[in-house]
């Protein structure tokens, strides 16, 4: 966790990932700058990895926000009751809207930029199903997808290709 967190925070994590001491220094002087750590699958922490995100995040002075996020990670933070105290708030996020989903996928990646929204509201019927993360992984197969041809077009064709990239679906 040290070594991912220096990395995270661009600190020297080679240098200072076998030494705790001076890395949790190290850590506490960059979460003094204003900023925002994203833990996506927090809920795969353990209880002491969690504990350590609490000392590192009780240290005086400390200006940036920790994010846990995860399927089930409230469930983790309700196990670790002096990490659970400090929760200022807890969000929901609903499956993607789909009223705005060609609007929030182009703001995800320009690739989405005049798509169709019925070929965008298959994909999402058919195979993301208002995941964010597998319309990520969508996004990434259409962008390859995409890249090959000279002015190729983000059509239902290459839509249905990078969904098949991901495996069988029903």
């Amino acid at each position: 966790m040290r070594a991912s967190l220096l990395e995270a925070l661009g600190l020297a994590a080679g240098s200072l990932s076998h030494r705790a001491q001076p890395a949790d220094r190290a850590l506490g002087e960059a979460l003094r700058r204003p900023g925002v750590l994203f833990l996506d699958d927090a809920q795969r922490l353990s209880p002491p990895l969690l504990d350590y995100l609490r000392l590192l995040w009780d240290e005086p002075g400390t200006a940036a926000a920790l994010l846990l996020c995860g399927a089930g990670v409230e469930r983790v933070i309700a196990r670790a009751p002096a990490l659970r105290s400090r929760v200022l708030t807890w969000h929901q996020v609903p499956e993607l809207d789909q009223e705005r989903l060609g609007e929030t996928l182009a703001m995800f990646h320009d690739v989405w930029e005049g798509v169709d929204p019925a070929d965008v509201g298959w994909a999402d019927a058919t195979v993301a199903r208002g995941n964010f993360r597998t319309w990520a992984k969508i996004t990434s197969h259409v962008y390859a997808l995409a890249k090959r041809g000279r002015d190729v077009r983000v059509d239902r064709s290459l839509i249905e290709q990078a969904c098949a990239r991901l495996g069988p679906y029903p």
